[in-house]
C-alpha cells in the first residue's frame, strides 16, 4: 500500500473521544504486567524483554499520535491539487513554524510557509513571486467540527510587519487569496499572498484573528514600531514571528510598496465615521472577498482583495 492510500485508509477510521486517553492506560497496564513477567526471568530473556516492550509502547505511541496529526503543509497543497505547491513545501525553502498559540476556544498552530514563482498551477502569476502559509484551527476541548461555533469568513490570517502600519502591509495590500478546509476536527487555512520575503530583513509576523481589518481596535504599533494585539481585544486571536532569512530581502521593492500604501498609523482610536477607509464584503458559494479602499473614491474595479 503506498502512502496516499495509507493515508485514506487511516482517515476513514473512526476514533471514540476517550481513544487516545484508553490507549495510553492500557499500554501503562500491559507495561506494568510485563515487568512482573520479567522478574521472572533470566538476565538475557529480561534483556530481550526490555527493548521489546520499549518497541511496543514506541510503535502504538506513534499509532496513537498520528490519529490526531496535523496534515502537513505539502498535504494540504495535495488537498487542492497543487503538485508543484505539495514539492515546494517538502523543499529546502519551505520554512517550519509549529508553533501554537492557545486563545478562547482554540489553539492556532501556523504550521509553516514557503515562497517562489509560479507555484500554483491554478492562478499562476508570471511576474511575481508569493508566499504560501498554512495554519491549523482546533478546539481545546476536542468538539466535533458540527459543535463548532465558527464562520471562515469571520477569521482573518494575514502578514504585519513591525515599523509599517497594519493598513499598509496586510492581506488586502498584497492581494491575498484564502481557502480553507476541514479534516479530522482541525480546519486549515492555506493563505496566498504577494512575497513577503522582500520584507525579510525586519521583523515579520503572520497574525491570526477573529474580526476584520487591521485597523487600531485590533493592534497597536509601539515607538519601536513592534506590533501587538491591543490589550482589551478579546476575540480569539494569535501573533507569530516569521524566522525569515535576511539574505532574502529585497528593501528597493519593500520601499517601493510602502510608497505605493503609506496609509499611516495612530494608535489614537476614532468613531467609524471619522475612519479614512471603506470596506466592502461579497459573499460567493466557496470564499469571500473583502474590498478596501479610501472613503470618497470611485470604484475602479482594482481594489484589492483577500481573506
Amino acid at each position: 500500500m503506498n502512502q496516499k492510500d495509507y493515508r485514506k485508509a487511516f482517515d476513514e477510521l473512526s476514533f471514540s473521544a476517550d481513544f487516545q486517553e484508553r490507549t495510553a492506560d492500557l499500554l501503562r497496564q500491559r507495561a506494568r504486567e510485563l515487568e512482573k513477567e520479567r522478574s521472572n526471568m533470566t538476565f538475557s530473556k529480561s534483556k530481550k524483554m526490555a527493548v521489546l516492550i520499549a518497541a511496543c509502547i514506541a510503535l502504538l505511541a506513534v499509532s496513537v499520535s498520528a490519529a490526531y496529526a496535523w496534515l502537513t503543509p505539502a498535504q494540504v497543497a495535495e488537498e487542492y491539487d497543487q503538485p508543484l505547491l505539495a514539492e515546494a513545501f517538502k523543499g529546502p525553502g519551505a520554512i517550519t513554524v509549529s508553533e501554537t498559540v492557545e486563545s478562547g476556544d482554540y489553539a492556532i498552530t501556523l504550521l509553516g510557509l514557503v515562497s517562489g514563482r509560479n507555484l500554483d498551477v491554478l492562478n499562476q502569476d508570471l511576474e511575481k513571486d508569493h508566499t504560501y502559509s498554512v495554519l491549523a484551527l482546533s478546539r481545546l476541548d476536542k468538539a466535533p467540527l458540527e459543535n463548532w461555533d465558527f464562520d471562515f469568513s469571520s477569521f482573518v490570517m494575514t502578514p504585519l510587519v513591525a515599523g509599517c502600519s497594519p493598513l499598509a502591509v496586510n492581506n488586502w495590500t498584497l492581494e491575498a487569496f484564502a481557502q480553507g478546509f476541514a479534516r479530522d476536527n482541525v480546519y486549515y487555512f492555506l493563505l496566498d499572498t504577494a512575497s513577503i520575503e522582500m520584507f525579510a530583513d525586519r521583523t515579520v509576523y503572520m497574525a491570526f484573528y477573529e474580526g476584520f481589518t487591521p485597523d487600531n481596535t485590533i493592534f497597536t504599533v509601539a515607538d519601536d514600531g513592534a506590533i501587538a494585539f491591543c490589550d482589551d481585544f478579546t476575540g480569539v486571536h494569535a501573533l507569530f514571528t516569521l524566522p525569515l532569512d535576511p539574505a532574502k530581502a529585497d528593501p528597493a521593492a519593500a520601499n517601493a510598496f510602502l510608497a505605493e500604501y503609506d496609509m499611516g498609523w495612530t494608535n489614537e482610536r476614532s468613531s467609524p465615521e471619522e475612519g479614512d477607509w471603506e470596506v466592502e464584503r461579497y459573499e460567493t458559494e466557496d470564499r469571500t472577498e473583502i474590498f478596501l479602499r479610501p472613503k470618497d473614491t470611485q470604484s475602479d474595479g482594482n481594489q484589492n482583495s483577500g481573506l
